[in-house]
């Protein structure tokens, strides 16, 4: 009856902590202790994120019939726990659904449109206070910090797509499953893993054109010992305040609540992971690789309440020859950059307006593709409460720029 007592307070006042919380760096969520000293306990995290979006030059459907200029979708819708029995060993599960809208709702919840999965699901081991080792279903990825973005503390309305640069091609939504090794040596801190890649992916069902571009289904078409495995790392220095990693998301803006700055770069290989056909049908391997350079700084500028937020990332994409799909992947190169400015004063309403732009060399078009975005924060509670309203606009090739406008509310437990 003691620890069912004790548990009940602790639970109470961790609410209670939760409710006057607004920090971007909280730790966040639903946090319960089970035994008093608190090194035995779970903590539960929510989030969803609900967007209204505007496009005038929406295609017609496959029907040729028009669609509506506005929609509505829940971007996001995640729950995330993670726990301790003691301070060697960790596991966390993630599970939720992405981009649900009335084109992909199930009639009553089921059938083959997968909506709810798994997004992480891995158990870590401490190697001392510094290095850990784990493995699973995880997110511990190489390349950039846009690649181990946190969705819970964007400062623009979403990350940047191509950032994301493997999903559904080698991983389950930016998670593969494998091992990672992470930990830090005083300022520099490191991510490295060796994973499966993924069987299938968006082109389980391609088959190479004899002299044409590569596609992505090395594991596939060549088999698992010769195109199954990937590699990746990302490695950052903190210069100023030191970020934690005890957990993989890397954070988007701190709201002037630390002063950051960070210089990273990363890799992914995936060695024979694409194919491609001679003129006779040949079918052979080709590597695909990607790298990126990046920089991070986020500070307050003085004492009235504003601050910045700047993101630079430059990254180079070998996903095989002239491979292409989607006007997502390219085999070329990417420059990104964003940056935000929180508005003085508001000490607890807080407006953050910042820009965005993005360019992309694609070689098989060659061409390039480029995108500019402006928006908006409003942070009634830092990102525990938020709306974003962000004007989109997409240039791919020669084709005429999109426009979009998105309406986004999200509330994070």
């Amino acid at each position: 009856m003691k620890k069912t007592g004790l548990m009940l307070i602790g639970l109470f006042f961790s609410c209670q902590l939760f409710f006057a919380q607004g920090a971007p760096d909280y730790t966040g969520g639903m946090k319960v202790k089970l035994n008093e000293d608190g090194t035995k306990y779970f903590r539960i995290i929510s989030w969803a994120q609900f967007w209204a979006q505007h496009n005038s030059d929406r295609p017609a459907d496959e029907n040729g019939n028009d669609q509506s200029d506005t929609n509505f979708s829940i971007r996001r819708a995640r729950v995330l726990m993670y726990a301790q029995l003691n301070k060697d060993f960790l596991i966390l599960t993630h599970f939720g659904l992405n981009s649900l809208n009335a084109d992909n709702m199930s009639a009553i919840g089921t059938g083959d449109r997968s909506q709810l999965f798994f997004h992480d699901v891995w158990g870590q081991y401490r190697l001392s206070n510094d290095h850990a080792i784990g493995g699973g279903l995880h997110y511990w990825n190489g390349i950039s910090r846009a690649n181990n973005q946190s969705t819970l503390n964007m400062m623009t309305l979403d990350n940047t797509r191509q950032a994301w640069a493997t999903i559904g091609l080698s991983d389950q939504f930016a998670r593969h499953m494998g091992v990672y090794l992470k930990g830090k040596f005083g300022k520099l801190q490191y991510r490295v893993s060796v994973n499966d890649a993924l069987t299938d992916n968006l082109q389980s069902s391609a088959t190479p054109i004899n002299g044409g571009a590569a596609i992505y289904s090395g594991r596939r078409l060549l088999g698992s010992k010769d195109a199954g495995r990937v590699y990746a790392g990302y490695f950052d220095y903190n210069f100023l305040d030191q970020e934690s990693n005890f957990l993989p998301y890397k954070v988007g803006t701190y709201l002037g609540g630390k002063k950051v700055f960070n210089v990273g770069a990363g890799f992914f290989l995936h060695p024979k992971g694409s194919v491609s056909a001679d003129s006779s049908g040949e079918l052979s391997g080709e590597d695909v690789s990607i790298f990126a350079v990046d920089a991070f700084y986020d500070a307050p500028l003085g004492d009235n309440g504003s601050a910045i937020t700047a993101y630079a990332l430059a990254q180079f994409n070998d996903y095989g020859e002239d491979f292409t799909l989607g006007q997502t992947y390219e085999t070329g190169s990417m420059l990104h950059a964003h940056v935000g400015y929180v508005l003085p004063g508001g000490n607890k309403t807080k407006f953050q307006p910042y820009l965005h732009y993005t360019n992309r060399s694609i070689d098989a078009i060659d061409d390039s593709a480029n995108q500019f975005g402006i928006g908006g924060n409003v942070y009634f509670s830092g990102h525990h409460s938020k709306l974003t309203l962000e004007y989109q606009n997409t240039k791919y090739g020669d084709n005429d720029g999109v426009g979009t406008v998105t309406l986004q509310a999200m509330i994070y437990l």
